[in-house]
């Protein structure tokens, strides 16, 4: 089993999330995070006073997969997420060692 964290632009979280139903998985975490990479944040202006904005809204996915479905589930975030624009985001792929469902006790492949 893998995990695979997922930062993303906010407006791409419903396009991510329906291109993944279409390949079968069916739960996903999400947590609002704030973040900068290359693009360090931009100036904005409020009131006639400029102001630096560091830290940019992102969406933060989580999925737990099987190890064959780690591959199209990469493809298909990073397909569904692109925009060709600086700060489209990040994927990480990290393996899980242990899955257990709290409510039925199943654990591994059973439990996601």
């Amino acid at each position: 089993m893998k995990k695979i964290e997922a930062i993303i632009k906010p407006f791409k979280l419903d396009e991510v999330k329906n291109a993944l139903s279409l390949i079968g998985i069916q739960g996903l975490t999400v947590f609002e995070a704030k973040g900068f990479g290359r693009q360090k944040g931009h100036t904005e202006l409020y009131r006639g006073a400029e102001y630096v904005v560091d830290f940019l809204p992102k969406v933060k996915i989580e999925i737990v997969v099987d190890d064959e479905l780690v591959d199209s589930a990469v493809e298909c975030i990073e397909e569904s997420a692109k925009t060709g624009r600086i700060g489209d985001g990040k994927i990480f792929v990290s393996s899980i060692e242990k899955a257990i469902r709290i409510r039925t006790g199943e654990k591994g492949s059973e439990a996601i």
